[in-house]
């Protein structure tokens, strides 16, 4: 069953209502927090849908099925996120599709969108940082943050803007505050170390966004909380 547009609505003005809540607890403007949605898996239609509730930031986990909706999204002025893994082989197509890239998490990947980027363009991106040695997901180990931060810095056509990450799964989403916090210090501390300022901290989806945001969110990437439950594909 697809979720209508009513329900799309409401939903937005839920999450809206609790990024606001979990601002001020933090004692943050709500204006300060970004909220993605996470569109993978459901159909453009419900893009726009959220779009028309005041969305203005999407993002999708897959290059090819982002190619498949684009087109029917054309023309609205959101701003378009790939935060799934890249390919190496897939950098050419992903920034023709995307205005950013939330998930580089290799020195190999982002010399090939550096020179795919072309001449003239900054590409804004996040380092995806892995936090967690035990999982199998994807990102930048914590040991190699500093020099893969120092070598992005040297290419003229990225733009680095800060870091991202996804933590594991838990029962109780209080047990993933201490990871928010030490992405929030390592985010400083490159900071600090290269002098350069990294203001965007992307780390949150529907189950913890709230403590994410406490712990300095400024993007949260939400998709249930927005869309629904996802069905397997």
């Amino acid at each position: 069953m697809g979720t209508s547009h009513s329900t799309v609505a409401e939903n937005v003005t839920a999450v809206q209502e609790r990024v606001e809540q979990a601002a001020k607890r933090a004692g943050r403007k709500a204006s300060d927090v970004t909220i993605v949605g996470v569109s993978k898996t459901f159909p453009a239609e419900r893009i726009r849908e959220a779009f028309e509730s005041g969305i203005r930031h999407f993002g999708e986990n897959r290059v090819q099925e982002w190619e498949s909706k684009a087109p029917v999204v054309e023309g609205l002025a959101a701003t378009w996120h790939l935060v799934g893994h890249l390919q190496r082989n897939k950098a050419a197509r992903a920034i023709r599709l995307f205005h950013t890239i939330d998930s580089v998490d290799s020195l190999p990947l982002a010399e090939k969108l550096s020179a795919a980027a072309g001449e003239g363009r900054r590409l804004p991106i996040l380092i995806e940082v892995r936090l967690d040695p035990t999982m199998t997901k994807t990102g930048c180990d914590p040991a190699e943050l500093s020099r893969l931060a120092e070598g992005v810095l040297l290419m003229p056509r990225l733009e680095l803007r800060g870091l991202m990450s996804v933590p594991e799964l838990t029962a109780d989403p209080q047990e993933v505050r201490p990871v928010f916090r030490r992405l929030r210090e390592m985010r400083d501390a490159v900071a600090r170390q290269l002098g350069c300022s990294l203001p965007e901290l992307s780390m949150g989806m529907s189950r913890d966004f709230e403590i994410a945001i406490e712990e300095g969110a400024t993007q949260v990437r939400i998709g249930t909380a927005l869309f629904g439950v996802r069905h397997a594909r």
